[in-house]
């Protein structure tokens, strides 16, 4: 389906005010910044978000939504948890590599998102790693489920690299390069067990996710 004018003028907008914020700052950049840099005013942007705030909330909602959606379609769509890990990471792959604006804005300015956006991004964000920890437990299922989210962390953290590394290689050589590191990091978890418990991993792990004080995280 295409998109709407609108929705296409939106998405503009949210595109050249990742740029912005991640190259100056949130505080840095003005509301007529951002018109300039659609071609328009500044007080016409206030037809698509009420303000500055509005925004950034809206750019982070956003991507936190399309992270999760797509990551529940990659699993669902796997033939089994070694070509869903494949999946999630080629997913994340691809967007840290498109959008490495969004990866920065996001590390330094999700403390100036309102309140309730924010929680709201939060809770897309750990729905979002407990795909992932439900897909490694499938495969690592002897790892205490606090050692699995700990390393789907530590390997976001690798994959959100991008900002830092862009440049250096070619991008498809790029991609590789996180991919296999990325899958080696999250495999270091703990060794490969049996099919059959690695099919009862996901209940037990998903158990702990409730009940573990770190599940806010």
């Amino acid at each position: 389906m295409a998109s709407s004018p609108a929705g296409s003028r939106r998405a503009t907008i949210l595109r050249a005010a990742a740029g912005l914020f991640a190259a100056r700052g949130f505080h840095g950049v003005s509301i007529d910044d951002l018109g300039r840099a659609v071609g328009t005013t500044g007080p016409a942007l206030y037809r698509h978000f009420p303000g500055k705030e509005a925004l950034l909330a809206a750019m982070l909602l956003d991507v936190s939504e399309r992270l999760a959606t797509g990551g529940e379609t990659r699993v669902a769509a796997a033939d089994g948890p070694e070509a869903a890990l494949n999946s999630l990471l080629d997913g994340h792959i691809a967007f840290a590599l498109d959008e490495p604006a969004l990866i920065t804005v996001h590390d330094r300015e999700l403390g100036n998102v309102p309140t309730a956006e924010r929680r709201r991004i939060r809770r897309l964000q750990r729905g979002y790693l407990e795909q992932w920890v439900r897909v490694l437990a499938d495969l690592r299922p002897a790892a205490p489920a606090a050692v699995l989210r700990a390393a789907v962390h530590a390997a976001f953290g690798l994959l959100n690299s991008t900002p830092h590394i862009l440049g250096h290689l070619p991008r498809e050589d790029t991609a590789r390069l996180l991919h296999t590191m990325g899958r080696a990091a999250l495999l270091s978890a703990g060794p490969a067990g049996d099919a059959g418990t690695a099919r009862q991993a996901p209940e037990s792990r998903s158990a702990a996710a409730r009940t573990s004080p770190n599940a806010s995280r």
